[in-house]
């Protein structure tokens, strides 16, 4: 069980190191996939800078920590999603429910359930 988690992390982690190289390169396109419009150069810097560190960290934290067997690494993919997850119910509560808001929270919820499941069971 413990290689099949280990497989499925890694997976998600180069889903993850490929998002933000996506966003590195063509920042207009994902950002309107991910309903963000950038406003400048500017806008275009913190599309490509913040999405892109943020998905190359939680990706390679994946990777590595599915690689070495390690559950302290996923420890930083499960707080980095805790924290969207958490900002997404905030703005729920506040803003009210956009298309399609199930599924980027369905993908953050099962990746930090996924994360500390793998972090206890490979305590360091």
């Amino acid at each position: 069980m413990m290689i099949a988690l280990r497989v499925v992390l890694a997976l998600l982690g180069v889903v993850f190191v490929f998002v933000g190289l996506q966003f590195l390169t063509d920042p207009v396109t994902m950002g309107a996939d991910f309903g963000l419009t950038p406003i400048g150069n500017g806008g275009l810097s913190t599309l490509r800078a913040d999405m892109t560190s943020f998905f190359w960290v939680s990706g390679g934290a994946l990777l590595i920590g599915a690689w070495r067997g390690r559950g302290a690494y996923f420890l930083v993919t499960a707080a980095l999603m805790g924290i969207v997850f958490a900002a997404r119910c905030l703005s729920l509560a506040l803003d009210g429910p956009y298309d399609d808001w199930q599924m980027p929270m369905a993908v953050e919820a099962v990746t930090v359930i996924l994360c500390c499941f793998a972090a206890w069971r490979m305590r360091d």
